[in-house]
């Protein structure tokens, strides 16, 4: 049984809770709002992805606005005023639903930890950030001039709409200039069209071109000058390609190397290099010309840190040893770091041009 003490204390916060909704009622006291600012700004507004490959910007300084904030893309306009939705349209591009760890022991695991998803090329999301996803590609949205001279029509403009209950706001006049697919990374290739790139040293020289070279290279001895091959601005003795080759199923990469005549050199007598070790691919081939794998792309397959990449970079570590003066043991080695961001058979080619590396004992 309640007591009358209880009951009297039930009673009266009872009035209390109706002597507040009626002094609400009464006053008609405004309902709680969120806040949004008057000074959200993005530190940047001119927006310059790369196609072919994901690229987040994440500038918004939200000035303590109440979050979360929603986000959307409004009048997408070149600079002639001209309607530009083409880079909102929708395509496919893989997310994750699973942790990809580096771990997975098939391209099958791989594959049921991501998923074809279809979303526009061009988002901003919930928190604010500006995505270009991978399947923003040339035939789709027309990158920059080939002559690198940027006009204003050329230019997609657009506006960004945030609003909570608080009200509305509007960050006007961003800027998407996108440049042209680039497969792979380091590149030897003129981002404005795409061909091989001249000499950095000799740019008006036709008969020149930009090379990649290995990051590091050291106690790699000429098999003629019986001196170690050097890479600088005036001499390059290995140089590397990156280029697509035929007869694959489109999930192939193969390590090749070339002598100064572009023969192959067999693999097997860089003879200290853990060929399963420094990318996740699969079904390894090791022939007289090539190693070759089963892979996806993009390599490496995210920016996390695995036992195959970190800082979304992939690894080659090319060694060999062979017995020098004295009998000692030398390790020759070259390293080189990539990405490639394109689905495709690829090769990535070792040439020594100007000699070719010693692999006999002294």
């Amino acid at each position: 049984m309640m007591s009358y003490t209880n009951y009297k204390a039930i009673a009266g916060v009872v009035v209390l809770s109706l002597g507040v909704l009626s002094c609400s009622k009464v006053y008609d006291l405004p309902e709680d709002k969120d806040f949004i600012s008057e000074n959200l700004i993005y530190s940047t507004q001119i927006l310059e992805a790369t196609m072919g490959r994901t690229s987040v910007f994440n500038p918004l300084n939200s000035d303590n606005s109440t979050l979360p904030l929603h986000f959307e893309i409004v009048n997408p306009r070149f600079g002639d005023g001209t309607p530009a939705a083409d880079f909102l349209q929708p395509a496919e591009t893989y997310e994750w639903i699973q942790e990809y760890d580096g771990e997975e022991t098939s391209i099958e695991e791989i594959e049921s930890k991501r998923r074809l998803v279809t979303k526009p090329m061009f988002e901003v999301d919930s928190g604010g950030r500006f995505i270009m996803h991978a399947s923003a590609t040339n035939e789709l949205i027309k990158p920059r001039p080939t002559d690198s001279v940027l006009k204003t029509q050329d230019i997609r403009f657009f506006d960004l709409k945030l609003s909570n209950s608080g009200g509305i706001r509007y960050v006007k006049d961003f800027q998407l200039i996108p440049w042209r697919e680039l497969d792979y990374e380091p590149s030897d290739l003129n981002p404005y069209t795409g061909e091989i790139a001249p000499d950095p040293v000799s740019p008006n020289d036709p008969r020149k071109r930009m090379y990649l070279v290995p990051s590091r290279m050291q106690n790699i001895v000429g098999e003629n000058t019986n001196i170690d091959l050097v890479n600088n601005e005036l001499k390059k003795d290995v140089v590397v390609y990156i280029r697509p080759f035929e007869g694959g199923n489109g999930n192939k990469l193969r390590i090749k190397f070339l002598d100064s005549d572009e023969n192959p050199i067999h693999p097997d007598d860089f003879n200290e290099t853990r060929w399963d070790e420094m990318f996740h691919g699969f079904n390894r081939t090791i022939t007289s010309e090539y190693v070759e794998y089963d892979v996806l792309y993009p390599i490496p397959l995210t920016t996390n840190k695995t036992p195959y990449g970190s800082g979304g970079w992939a690894n080659l570590d090319i060694k060999y040893s062979r017995l020098g003066w004295g009998g000692i043991r030398v390790l020759g080695e070259m390293t080189f770091d990539f990405k490639i961001f394109k689905k495709g058979d690829w090769e990535i080619v070792f040439h020594f041009r100007n000699d070719n590396p010693k692999f006999e004992n002294e």
